[in-house]
């Protein structure tokens, strides 16, 4: 089997001994190239697994190079080498479809974190997006991102309303990626307390502080060799935006209690429903933060524009919920498409599930959907209904109807089923799920 081969693209003698030598300890063969000329020229004659440029080249702009890449050599991966603190030129690097990006000086750790991960890649197979149900514009351009994004580390903001799916975005950029065999850690960061927050992301040292008993890694440091994810991350507290801003830039963490920084090899992905560059704006959201996660945006389109995907969905959650045993009347199916659904997915299949429930025929109507009537100009922020409480009031809704229902047949499970419309094993799953004795 061929060794991976790399182009090394570098003026300085010393830096390119040095890759070179890192990348052969590799097992990776490596030419070299000293600007931008004889850098297409070899792209011309070899086939690359691996490119590796430095910024500032005497003929020209590592910039110029990635972007003429993207023609040219758009299956090779391309690494920039950046000065150190050097942000903006790295971003936009990232920008432009690089993979990721080294700081001088270089951290040779870090260099064979990124070089392993480049070799992993392969033409995306869209295994990831396929995963994304629907066929409207809309998601079918979103899945296109989802494979093209899977191939960089770049840093991915997710935006999106309530219940679009934005965390299933992130899953499947991890899954179509090279960092698919490490770990996904999402990381609700408005579910942790403010005196809790750093000792979670960055772990602790034993005695750090009162009831530090032992050390404890924390979730980013957890995440290493995969994926990190930052839902709802508006609603992190200012001082921890400098600090994740600091993980970010310098890909080190630095646990409470300790007087040591430890590197870190985990890709950031990001999401919330609120409109960061507002908050931005108003003082809310740290500028120099969101220009660093929102490297590039994935936007998840909401349910109401996305045409007839709303009855594909519903059919496809029913197919999942009942095994195909009950399907959507014309009145039922007239309604699901008329409904601005603003809480999204996430309310359809709280909707259907509830529907299921409460069917006493073979198949959905209208009525069993209770429709909610929604003003047309509303926005995310009335959504109270379709969250926690949607969800605990569905759940106390189903429940009562299945204890009526085992009472009316005197605990007789098999006719309360088909009084409920629902097989024996639905009836037992849902009695299960609902803790009903």
């Amino acid at each position: 089997m061929n060794k991976p081969l790399a182009l090394v693209i570098d003026d300085e003698p010393d830096i390119c001994e040095l890759l070179n030598l890192t990348l052969g300890r590799m097992d990776i063969e490596t030419e070299t190239a000293t600007d931008v000329r004889s850098a297409k020229e070899k792209f011309a004659n070899n086939k690359f697994d691996l490119c590796l440029t430095d910024m500032r080249l005497p003929d020209g702009d590592g910039l110029e190079l990635v972007q003429w890449m993207q023609t040219n050599a758009s299956g090779v991966p391309v690494a920039v080498i950046t000065a150190h603190g050097n942000v903006e030129t790295a971003v936009q690097a990232l920008k432009l479809g690089a993979f990721d990006f080294i700081s001088k000086p270089l951290d040779l750790q870090n260099l064979r974190n990124i070089v392993r991960s480049a070799l992993k890649l392969a033409e995306p197979d869209a295994k990831g997006g396929s995963r994304l149900q629907g066929e409207s514009p809309a998601m079918q351009q979103l899945r296109d991102m989802v494979d093209k994004v899977a191939r960089s580390q770049a840093p991915v903001h997710i935006s999106g309303e309530s219940g679009t799916g934005k965390e299933l975005v992130a899953r499947l950029i991890h899954d179509s990626g090279p960092r698919e065999d490490g770990p996904f850690v999402p990381v609700n960061c408005g579910a942790i307390p403010t005196e809790l927050m750093e000792s979670e992301f960055f772990g602790h040292r034993k005695g750090s502080f009162t009831g530090a008993v032992g050390d404890k890694a924390g979730l980013v440091q957890s995440a290493s060799g995969g994926t990190l994810f930052l839902d709802e991350i508006a609603d992190l507290p200012l001082a921890m935006q400098v600090k994740l801003l600091r993980v970010i830039q310098e890909k080190t963490v630095r646990p409470v209690g300790s007087s040591d920084e430890e590197s870190v090899d985990a890709r950031i992905l990001s999401a919330t429903h609120k409109n960061l560059s507002d908050m931005v704006a108003h003082g809310e959201f740290r500028e120099d933060l969101y220009y660093r996660i929102n490297v590039i945006e994935l936007h998840v389109p909401a349910l109401r524009d996305r045409g007839t995907d709303i009855l594909n969905l519903a059919s496809h959650i029913l197919d999942r919920l009942t095994s195909g045993n009950l399907k959507l009347d014309q009145s039922a199916e007239s309604a699901l498409t008329q409904y601005p659904f603003p809480g999204n997915v996430r309310e359809l299949e709280n909707m259907l599930e509830r529907a299921v429930t409460l069917s006493s025929t073979g198949t959905i109507r209208e009525s069993d959907l209770n429709l909610r009537p929604v003003k047309s100009d509303d926005t995310e922020e009335p959504q109270v209904a379709t969250g926690t409480d949607l969800g605990d009031h569905i759940e106390d809704v189903q429940r009562q109807a299945i204890v009526d229902a085992l009472e009316k047949t005197r605990y007789n499970k098999t006719a309360a089923a088909k009084l409920l419309g629902l097989s024996f094993r639905q009836l037992r799953y849902r009695i299960k799920k609902l803790r009903i004795d």
